[in-house]
C-alpha cells in the first residue's frame, strides 16, 4: 500500500502524465476529431487507417486517453489525500506550547525582556497581534504563557483547491467527450428542421449576407426562432461569434449557400433577322412561356451555377458559385418539340442548340436569382457548465496559493521576578520580506509600549 501511494503521489508521475495529455490534445486539435473515413482518406491519404487504429480520430473518446485521465485524477486524489491531512491537524489541533529555542532557530525571531507582570506583557501583546488581525491560541503553564498567533491560514489549502478544481475539469472533460455533440443544420427561410437530441425546432425567418465595398462578405445574419410544442418561445438573430443558445444547445451561424433547386431566370428572347426584337421574360424552372409572335413555347428545364462537363462526358457543377451559369431550354410548336440546348451567360454567342425545325429565335441567358440556405452549427456539450465551475476553483486556489500566503508567529512569555521575557519568531509560506517587516513592526509596538 505505501508503494501505492508514494507511486501514486509522485510529482514526477503527474509532470510525466501532463505532458502526454497536452501533446495528446495537440494532435486532437489539429487532427479532426469524429468525421467520417473518407475525409481523413481524402485529407491524409494511407495515414488516415494509422489515425484510425490508433484512435486519433476520436481522440477524446478512446480508452488510451480516457486511462491517462484516470491515472492523472489517481494522482491527483493520492497527491491531495496524503497532504491534507497533516494540514488540517495544524489547523484544528496546532501544537502552542514551544521550546525557547526552537522558536530562536527560525530566521525571523526575536527577545527581549519588559518590566511587566506576566498579564500585562500578556495584554499588550495580544492587542498588537489583534491589530494586524491575527488570530490568537494561548496555553498557560506554571509561570509560562504560550501564545499562538495565525492569519490567512485559508492559504495553506490553495493547492488543495487547485487539485479539486482539476478533478472537476477531467470529470467534465470526460463528460463532454461522451456526451457532447456537434451537428449541421442547413435551413431556407421559412424551414423549419428539428434539432438533434432535444424536444424543439428551429426555424430561419431570415437569412441575410452583408457585403464590403469591394464585394467580399463581412457577416452572415440569420434571425432564428425557437419553436416547441408549435409555440415561438424565442426570437434572435445570430451572426459569427453571436450565437443562440436554448436548454444547453449553442446556435453557431457556420456558413452560407445559394439555393439553386428552383432559381428565377430571365431570358432574353432576340431574332436573327430582326435586330430590334427583344422579349425579355422572368421564368422558374418548368414554367413554360409563350412567344405568340412565333407560335411557340419554350421552357428551362435545368440550371446549373458553374457549367462543367467531367471525365465522364457529364454535365454538372463544379461549385455551388455562379461562375460559369448555364441553362438548359427547350421549346414545343404545336406539342411537337423543336429545339433544346444549353446556354451560357458569360459566354452568349456559345449557345448549343439543337434544333429538328429550323426558327429565327437566339436566347440569352442575362440574369439569374435564387435564395439563399443558412448553414449553422448545433452544439451541445454537458460538460461545459462544470469545466466553468472547476476553472473557478482553480483560480480561487491558484489566488490563495500565491498571493494569501498563511503567517505564524509563535511566543512564549516566562515572568521572573516581576520581569518578563518574551521570545517570539515567525514562519511565513510566501512573501517572507514583507511578513518580516510586520514582525518587526509588531515587535517595536510592544518594546515602545509603557
Amino acid at each position: 500500500m505505501k508503494s501505492f501511494i508514494r507511486f501514486f503521489s509522485s510529482v514526477k508521475l503527474a509532470i510525466t502524465l501532463l505532458i502526454i495529455i497536452t501533446a495528446a490534445s495537440i494532435i486532437g486539435t489539429l487532427i479532426p476529431q469524429q468525421r467520417g473515413l473518407e475525409e481523413y482518406l481524402a485529407r491524409y491519404g494511407q495515414w488516415a487507417n494509422l489515425f484510425h487504429r490508433l484512435q486519433l480520430t476520436r481522440l477524446y473518446q478512446s480508452s488510451w486517453f480516457i486511462t491517462l485521465l484516470l491515472l492523472f485524477s489517481i494522482n491527483i486524489i493520492t497527491c491531495t489525500l496524503t497532504r491534507i491531512s497533516p494540514k488540517l491537524r495544524r489547523l484544528f489541533r496546532p501544537t502552542i506550547a514551544s521550546e525557547a529555542k526552537k522558536i530562536l532557530a527560525y530566521r525571523i525571531k526575536d527577545k527581549y525582556k519588559k518590566p511587566w507582570k506576566l498579564e500585562r506583557s500578556e495584554e499588550e501583546i495580544k492587542k498588537a497581534l489583534s491589530s494586524s488581525h491575527y488570530r490568537l491560541k494561548e496555553e498557560n503553564k506554571e509561570n509560562k504563557t504560550f501564545l499562538l498567533a495565525r492569519k490567512r491560514t485559508l492559504g495553506w489549502f490553495g493547492s488543495d483547491i487547485v487539485h479539486f478544481g482539476l478533478l472537476v475539469i477531467l470529470a467534465a472533460g470526460v463528460v463532454s467527450g461522451f456526451g457532447a455533440f456537434r451537428s449541421y443544420l442547413t435551413l431556407s427561410e421559412g424551414q423549419i428542421l428539428p434539432v438533434p437530441q432535444s424536444n424543439f425546432q428551429i426555424r430561419l425567418d431570415k437569412f441575410e449576407t452583408e457585403y464590403y465595398p469591394n464585394g467580399s462578405v463581412k457577416d452572415w445574419k440569420s434571425t432564428l426562432t425557437v419553436i416547441k410544442e408549435e409555440k415561438s418561445l424565442l426570437t434572435k438573430t445570430i451572426e459569427v461569434n453571436h450565437p443562440l443558445s436554448y436548454e444547453g444547445h449553442v446556435f453557431y451561424q457556420s456558413n452560407y449557400g445559394l439555393d439553386w433547386r428552383n432559381p428565377a431566370v430571365e431570358i432574353w428572347v432576340k431574332k436573327r433577322s430582326d435586330s430590334s426584337f427583344l422579349r425579355k421574360v422572368e421564368a422558374k424552372i418548368g414554367e413554360k412561356i409563350s412567344i405568340q409572335d412565333e407560335n411557340i413555347q419554350f421552357s428551362v428545364t435545368h440550371f446549373i451555377p458553374d457549367f462543367v462537363i467531367n471525365e465522364n462526358n457529364q454535365i454538372t457543377t463544379r461549385s455551388l458559385q455562379p461562375n460559369n451559369p448555364a441553362a438548359r431550354i427547350e421549346g414545343w410548336q404545336e406539342d411537337k418539340q423543336i429545339f433544346s440546348g444549353w446556354i451560357f451567360a458569360q459566354f452568349p454567342d456559345f449557345e448549343r442548340i439543337h434544333s429538328t425545325k429550323e426558327t429565327d429565335l437566339r436566347f440569352e441567358l442575362k440574369d439569374f436569382k435564387t435564395s439563399q440556405f443558412s448553414v449553422l452549427q448545433a452544439a451541445k456539450d454537458p460538460g461545459v457548465t462544470w469545466i466553468w465551475v472547476g476553472s473557478a476553483f482553480l483560480m480561487v486556489g491558484l489566488t490563495l496559493a500565491f498571493y494569501w500566503p498563511s503567517r505564524e508567529i509563535k511566543m512564549i512569555l516566562e515572568e521572573t521576578k516581576g520581569t518578563t521575557e518574551i521570545v517570539a519568531g515567525g514562519l511565513a509560506s510566501k512573501n517572507r520580506e514583507a511578513f518580516q517587516a510586520e514582525f518587526e513592526k509588531i515587535m517595536s509596538h510592544i518594546r515602545r509600549s509603557k
